[in-house]
């Protein structure tokens, strides 16, 4: 039986958040501050300053998602990763679009040379991880996301899951603090490909944070 790695795209695979702020700057005349790390305090209208309200908001990310996706940009050695993973383990991308969005995002993966199972999930993914786990097998396991509540639902619905938190937008990752459900925390996939083959080749089964002691 071959390990398993369970990944999401936006922030980890592609870079999303500073082609979204380019196009809400030239497309809406809206501002997007990276550096407040949550949407609600990033999106702000010129010249006045104020957030977007949360409707308006979701309706730009709506608007985003499919039709600009193809501004995205391929984080930094994430192919070269996945392709070195998957000589030892099966992949599955499981990124939180619409279902619509499934075949623009296997196309988009297609261009930078990544080609594995897309499943779209909306809402926490413990619940998705747990059935893809035991669709597998139920092999030895990494999840890796940019998310801490989605590393919180994984540990809730499948804690002898392995937790890799990453975030890949360098302009982001120093505002955003590591997660606490989360093993380790790396955010280059240079280092995260040996973090993980070290799950996949012998490492102990998944511990609760506090014990596994977080890189």
């Amino acid at each position: 039986m071959r390990p398993l790695l369970i990944t999401d795209c936006d922030e980890v695979l592609l870079h999303m958040v500073r082609h979204f702020g380019a196009w809400l700057d030239e497309a809406h005349d809206i501002d997007f501050h990276i550096e407040h790390g949550s949407f609600e305090q990033a999106i702000r209208r010129r010249p006045s300053g104020d957030p977007v309200p949360a409707e308006e908001m979701w309706s730009l990310i709506s608007g985003f998602f499919p039709g600009q996706m193809d501004r995205q940009t391929l984080v930094p050695h994430a192919e070269t990763a996945l392709r070195t993973i998957s000589g030892v383990a099966d992949i599955v991308i499981l990124t939180n679009l619409q279902d619509h969005c499934r075949t623009h995002r296997i196309d988009q993966l297609a261009t930078h040379g990544i080609r594995h199972r897309v499943e779209c999930n909306q809402g926490g993914k413990g619940s998705p991880v747990a059935r893809l786990v035991a669709e597998f097998g139920n092999p030895v396991t990494v999840f890796v996301d940019d998310l801490a509540t989605h590393h919180q639902s994984v540990a809730e619905h499948a804690p002898e899951v392995h937790r890799l938190h990453m975030v890949a937008e360098p302009a982001l990752a120093p505002h955003i603090p590591a997660a606490p459900h989360a093993h380790a925390r790396i955010d280059d996939w240079r280092a995260a490909c040996d973090w993980i083959l070290a799950r996949f080749l012998g490492a102990p089964a998944a511990l609760d944070p506090q014990e596994d002691g977080r890189q």
